[in-house]
């Protein structure tokens, strides 16, 4: 029944979508589909909040649950109801890091700011050359999508010059408006990098205090899921093996991307394995933590912020490269931290890091990927949506 109502629902906006009047006062944000409140539609709007602006605008929140705290003057709607297509007609702006659904159209008079989600490693969109998604295998409908989509959007923010390039082909964006102004979700890692606020922030988040931070934080597999765009933790990491040979100096934070819904009893691992989901925003995550691990994700490109020690665990580096997505980059040859392809050898690793040695290579990655960043991408991106709704 649900289903249906929701069909009927998007017939009537598509019907009716042209006709209603757009409102340029009416700022949409969303992330992650509506997962949760996190990413650069948080950072954008937070700081809109700072500057008072959410008193000037009507600010809404697309969210699939609206009981989520969101700070600030704002209307909460839940996503693919009645009053999420109704903003979606009204809105005057809307600041999304996601694509958005075939149904979802935009009109003329409405900005549409794309902040994606990060700085690509892994073959994106129309560069991928073959795909095992949830066991879908049409890589050209699933180009066909993307083209219809990227369409749509006004304007999209880069993190670095290396993804401004890359973003041109993989989402056909090639002489289009490219803001090239760094994340504003990486604001908060130059702005509150200090002892009192990773203090604040382990607090908040129920962490020990006494005891050095592991932040795990892997990408999600294609092939792996437990039904359509539900995947499955994929991680070959013997925690077993860890909390014998690291727990008396270490915790593990364990985060799971968005796409990732597996339910995993990690009861065993008490008081050395902490856990947070999709609706935890990773930047806390990344202060209160001493080192990163991670294998592919574009958090190595947001954590190298931060100058901490990184170690890419990338058990199934030939099969990710090869068969999965392919990489926009010599991936062995220039991540500033070592790469290991068991627990054994990762936990050696962490054990014998000396940071002295990784420096030159920490400072050309940092040159590459982090130019931009300087703690005021949001106040970029909310000057071009003023210029817009004067």
């Amino acid at each position: 029944m649900k289903q249906r109502i929701k069909n009927l629902t998007v017939i009537l906006y598509k019907l009716l979508y042209r006709f209603v009047p757009t409102n340029k006062n009416i700022i949409i944000f969303q992330s992650n589909n509506g997962r949760n409140y996190t990413g650069n539609p948080r950072y954008i709007y937070e700081e809109m909040v700072r500057q008072k602006l959410d008193k000037k605008y009507k600010c809404i929140w697309f969210l699939l649950d609206t009981s989520i705290r969101i700070p600030g003057r704002c209307k909460k709607v839940r996503n693919n109801y009645l009053l999420y297509f109704w903003y979606l007609m009204r809105g005057g702006v809307w600041v999304f890091d996601s694509r958005q659904p075939l149904y979802v159209k935009k009109k003329k008079q409405t900005l549409y700011i794309q902040t994606w989600h990060g700085t690509p490693l892994k073959k994106l969109a129309l560069d991928m050359e073959h795909m095992d998604i949830s066991g879908d295998t049409d890589i050209h409908e699933y180009h066909r999508q993307f083209f219809v989509t990227c369409k749509e959007w006004d304007y999209l923010i880069s993190q670095n010059q290396f993804s401004t390039e890359i973003f041109k082909s993989c989402f056909a964006f090639k002489n289009r408006p490219i803001l090239q102004v760094g994340y504003p979700r990486n604001d908060i890692l130059i702005r509150k990098n200090r002892k009192d606020k990773i203090e604040q922030y382990k607090k908040k988040l129920k962490l020990p205090m006494d005891k050095k931070i592991i932040l795990y934080a892997p990408t999600w597999r294609d092939n792996e899921y437990s039904e359509a765009g539900k995947y499955k933790f994929a991680s070959k990491l013997d925690f077993d093996l860890a909390k014998e040979a690291l727990s008396d100096e270490y915790i593990f934070i364990v985060k799971y991307h968005y796409l990732v819904s597996d339910q995993i009893d990690w009861t065993p691992y008490k008081g050395f394995v902490y856990t947070f989901d999709e609706t935890k925003d990773i930047a806390w995550l990344y202060l209160v933590s001493d080192i990163l691990i991670t294998d592919y994700s574009s958090v190595m490109f947001d954590y190298s912020l931060l100058h901490r020690p990184m170690f890419f665990f990338a058990y199934d580096l030939e099969n990710y490269k090869e068969n999965l997505r392919g990489f926009y980059f010599d991936f062995e040859a220039e991540v500033p931290g070592p790469i290991s392809q068991d627990t054994r050898q990762l936990i050696c690793d962490i054990k014998n890091y000396k940071a002295e040695e990784w420096e030159e290579k920490y400072k050309v990655y940092h040159e590459k990927f982090n130019h931009v960043d300087d703690g005021h991408a949001s106040e970029k991106v909310i000057d071009v949506i003023k210029k817009h709704t004067v």
